[in-house]
């Protein structure tokens, strides 16, 4: 059993601003979690959360960049689990911008939930990634002025 997750979104504004909201730590720590991200392809980084011991999660999301191109696209690895050494969520999470009418579609693909428990945790994923998206919207006007 496998499902992915995707979603995309509208922003007023340049993929540069998107881009910008999407790479930028202290940007990302404002709508997403603490982080200590570069957008360099190899680079080793965690988000910090709090921890959700109800799916098993520590709150620390380990992730590696492997692929970056900027104002178009950025992968990298999105793994977690119960504590630090021990991973049962293994994805790949893919942020894609695409000038369209003036602004950015960003389109998100958290792809990999594998087995009942990641397929069934995807769905709490999935309404969570909304929430984000939220988020990323208010800081992305904010850090742009719209």
């Amino acid at each position: 059993m496998e499902r992915d997750i995707i979603v995309t979104w509208y922003f007023e504004q340049s993929p540069a601003q998107v881009w910008q909201c999407l790479t930028q730590p202290e940007l990302l720590s404002q709508w997403f979690m603490k982080n200590d991200f570069k957008a360099e392809v190899g680079h080793q980084f965690t988000f910090i959360s709090k921890p959700i011991r109800a799916v098993n999660w520590d709150g620390i999301v380990y992730c590696e960049v492997l692929e970056s191109t900027p104002e178009h696209k950025l992968v990298y690895t999105w793994k977690g689990g119960p504590k630090p050494g021990i991973i049962n969520l293994d994805t790949i999470l893919t942020w894609t911008l695409t000038p369209q009418n003036g602004g950015t579609l960003l389109r998100l693909e958290h792809k990999g939930f594998k087995g009942i428990k990641n397929y069934l945790s995807s769905f709490m994923m999935e309404k969570g990634w909304g929430k984000v998206l939220r988020r990323f919207q208010q800081t992305l006007k904010d850090y742009s002025n719209v």
